[in-house]
C-alpha cells in the first residue's frame, strides 16, 4: 500500500521547487555551507538521506564528491536515476540505515526526513542512525521546518486561523499540532536543541537557509537578476544571525560527532 508521503511526493516536483527563485535561495545557502565543511576533507564520502530527486546528491557528484543516496519514495529514486545514473542510490528509511556500517561516512545529510517524522522519538532515532554511520569528527546536516513560519503563514496570512483552532491543529496558546495526515511536522529551537543534546552530538553551526524568503515569494520571484543576486548574498550574510535564526521557514543544524 502506498503511504501518504509516497502519494504526496509522487505528485510534488521537488526539483521544480528548488529551481524556483525562493527555492534557489535555500539551495544556494545550504550548498555554500556544505562546501565550507567539505573543503579540506580528504576524499569525503557523503550520505544523502531523504535525497528526494537528487538535487544535492547530483550537484555534489558533479563537483567530484563520492555520494550515496537513500530515498523512501520510489518515484523520486526513478527521477534521480534518470538524471544521474552514476550515483549509488537505495530505497530506504531514515529510521533504519542498517545496510550501512558504523563510521562509514564523513558527512551525512538529513535535509528532508525531519519534515515528515511526527514524534520526538522518531526524530531522535533518525538522528542517532545518522550519528552511527558518520565517522568520529564527521558532520551531520539536519534540516527542520519551523513552527512559527507555519502558524504565521497558514493561520494568519492564508486566513485559516478559525479552522485551525476548531480542528485543534492550533491551540489558544499557539502550540501547533500536526499528524501524519498533515504530511509536515514542525519544530522550534527548543525542540531542536533538545534533540541535539539528547543525541550526544555537538553543534558546530546552525543557520537559516532561506531567511525571510518564504514570506515574500512573489517579491523574490519578481526581482531582476541583479537584485536577486544581491538578495541571495543578503540571506547568506544573515543566515547565522542568532536573533533571526528561528524566524524563517527552515533551520539547518550542523552537528559534529
Amino acid at each position: 500500500m502506498t503511504s501518504k508521503i509516497e502519494e504526496y511526493y509522487n505528485k510534488f516536483n521537488e526539483n521544480k521547487r528548488l529551481k524556483s527563485k525562493h527555492g534557489q535561495v535555500e539551495f544556494y545557502v545550504t550548498l555554500l555551507k556544505l562546501m565550507e565543511e567539505l573543503t579540506g576533507m580528504n576524499k569525503p564520502k557523503i550520505l544523502d538521506i531523504g535525497a528526494g530527486t537528487g538535487a544535492y546528491s547530483i550537484e555534489l557528484n558533479k563537483l567530484g564528491f563520492d555520494v550515496v543516496a537513500v530515498e523512501l519514495v520510489k518515484h523520486n529514486l526513478e527521477v534521480l536515476h534518470t538524471l544521474n545514473q552514476k550515483i549509488e542510490a537505495y530505497q530506504g528509511n531514515a529510521l533504519d540505515l542498517s545496510r550501512f556500517s558504523d563510521n562509514s561516512f564523513d558527512v551525512v545529510l538529513l535535509l528532508g526526513p525531519m519534515y515528515h517524522l511526527f514524534t520526538f522519538e522518531d526524530k531522535l532515532k533518525a538522528l542517532l542512525e545518522a550519528k552511527r554511520v558518520v565517522k568520529n569528527g564527521g558532520v551531520i546536516f539536519v534540516a527542520y521546518c519551523m513552527k512559527d513560519y507555519a502558524i504565521i503563514t497558514h493561520a494568519f496570512k492564508e486566513n485559516h486561523l478559525k479552522e485551525d483552532l476548531t480542528s485543534h491543529k492550533l491551540d489558544e496558546s499557539f502550540n501547533l499540532h500536526t499528524t501524519e495526515e498533515d504530511l509536515y511536522s514542525y519544530d522550534n529551537l527548543e525542540t531542536i536543541n533538545t534533540l541535539k543534546e539528547t543525541s550526544g552530538l555537538k553543534r558546530k553551526r546552525i543557520f537559516s537557509p532561506d531567511g525571510p524568503t518564504d514570506y515574500m515569494r512573489e517579491c523574490v520571484k519578481n526581482m531582476d537578476d541583479e537584485t536577486f543576486e544581491k538578495y541571495k548574498s543578503y540571506v547568506l550574510s544573515i543566515s547565522e544571525r542568532q536573533d533571526l535564526i528561528g524566524s524563517g521557514s527552515h533551520i539547518v543544524d550542523i552537528l559534529i560527532k
